[in-house]
């Protein structure tokens, strides 16, 4: 997992470009991955919580599912299916004539607690993945005409500077 402490910066917003990327990390050690292709996510079970079925599925329209290999996915559906369990109705007491009575109970501070911790190593939020020093860019759509009026504010400048 990623370093402990606040989340770092993003590495555009640091101001010490001389520092090494690993500083105090130590060295990276890599490994071939089975495919060139990422496996794809197992699809969400069809039985599950509304909340958990959301949680699961938004991790196969996320930029970290590039980094998911097979065990990766085996965990989230891990997750995803504990979740469920945990939000859906569960056996709260049985009646006299012996009927099992069902309600959904708040969810459980430690349940949460380990869910968080479970989701962090999946590099789920952009804070864990700031912490294992990954990040996701977002490719921008380049505007000509703006790109134009740089390139004719340069010229000026550079004729009127000599």
């Amino acid at each position: 997992m990623g370093e402990r402490g606040p989340v770092p910066k993003r590495s555009h917003q640091r101001r010490r470009r001389n520092k090494p990327d690993n500083d105090g990390g130590g060295e990276v050690t890599t490994a071939p991955a089975a495919s060139t292709e990422p496996p794809p996510a197992p699809s969400a079970d069809e039985s599950w919580h509304p909340i958990a079925r959301q949680w699961y599925e938004s991790l196969a329209e996320s930029g970290q599912r590039h980094w998911y290999e097979a065990s990766d996915w085996a965990t989230a559906y891990l997750i995803a299916e504990s979740i469920s369990r945990d939000l859906s109705p569960q056996v709260v007491g049985v009646t006299d004539d012996g009927e099992v009575v069902r309600d959904t109970i708040p969810l459980k501070g430690a349940s949460l607690a380990a869910y968080l911790k479970a989701m962090s190593a999946l590099l789920v939020t952009e804070g864990d993945r700031r912490r294992a020093r990954a990040e996701l860019t977002r490719t921008t759509a380049v505007d000509e005409d703006e790109e134009a009026a740089v390139v004719a504010i340069n010229g000026w400048k550079d004729r009127l500077s000599g």
